[in-house]
């Protein structure tokens, strides 16, 4: 039994097409339908079965999956035990919330260099809504981003909560004193995108302050809602991590009010793959130093 025949099982069960199980594996379509088939062969069972809507495992191949899963994590847990230079190598698809772009991102990429250079990553920052699609979808390894979901296929490590404020240019004078909803509602409302939790929230704080429609530019961009806060076109709601520059100069003032906003709770994503050992390895380091910037960031 050859372990690309097993290899090529797992991956075609996981992404349930064999174009793309050739992808990842980095072959062609007809090796892995090859390889499925000389696994067929070899155990004497049909694993999957086709037809014009797709393919999907057979019940025997539902219950042969998880002792290829396990031969899969066996053949990891050796190589790490080999101490090869370095298992994780190659290409590493990285999709990151902004969030973590302003804060501590740079160090875990440079500590990443440090640790495995033979790993080389293709950053991805987008939304959280986009990368846990894009995770689900395999065209990234790793998410880290706001939230958890249900899908069992996933797994997490939490990395760090990062509290959320309004915030807002002197030029409009509302800081130093405690200020209602219904006088930053006579601004538009600048935050995140109309997906986010934040944007879930401060719409909702309005709504119950009596704003029945309230004005919200929402942007997926942080460094767009800084630049027109700062311009003073509005009051924004943001993570103050973000802005500790503009903070400390002044550019930005954090406003006092009389409204409560949730944290944003970020955490590593990953599915449970073949090659998954790589993600972990990743997700650990950055659990570590998100956890060493807020420590610091406490003192």
């Amino acid at each position: 039994m050859d372990f690309k025949h097993i290899e090529a099982f797992v991956w075609v069960a996981e992404v349930e097409s064999f174009r793309i199980a050739a992808e990842k594996l980095h072959t062609t379509q007809p090796a892995i339908s090859q390889r499925i088939a000389a696994l067929e062969s070899s155990l004497s069972v049909r694993l999957f079965e086709r037809s014009a809507r797709g393919i999907r495992l057979t019940e025997k191949g539902q219950e042969l999956l998880s002792h290829a899963r396990r031969i899969i994590d066996m053949r990891t847990e050796m190589l790490t035990a080999a101490q090869q230079a370095s298992p994780v190598r190659g290409l590493f698809r990285l999709g990151v919330a902004e969030t973590l772009v302003h804060t501590w991102l740079p160090e875990l990429l440079e500590r990443l260099h440090q640790r495995h250079p033979a790993l080389v990553v293709e950053l991805q920052v987008d939304t959280s809504h986009v990368l846990r699609a894009q995770l689900l979808a395999h065209q990234i390894d790793l998410a880290m981003l706001v939230g958890t979901s249900q899908d069992p296929r996933e797994h997490s490590l939490h990395l760090w909560d990062y509290s959320l404020a309004w915030v807002a240019s002197p030029s409009l004078r509302l800081h130093g004193r405690t200020v209602k909803a219904g006088e930053l509602a006579a601004y538009p409302i600048i935050t995140y995108p109309p997906a986010s939790r934040p944007h879930h929230a401060v719409k909702r704080i309005l709504q119950e302050a009596g704003i029945k429609e309230p004005r919200l530019y929402g942007s997926a961009s942080l460094s767009t809602i800084v630049h027109m806060a700062r311009h003073g076109m509005g009051p924004c709601v943001i993570a103050p991590a973000v802005i500790a520059e503009e903070l400390e100069q002044g550019k930005l003032r954090i406003l006092r009010t009389d409204s409560t906003l949730p944290d944003i709770d970020f955490h590593a994503c990953w599915l449970d793959t073949p090659d998954s050992h790589t993600a972990q390895t990743v997700a650990r380091l950055a659990q570590e130093i998100a956890r060493q910037a807020g420590a610091r960031k406490d003192q």
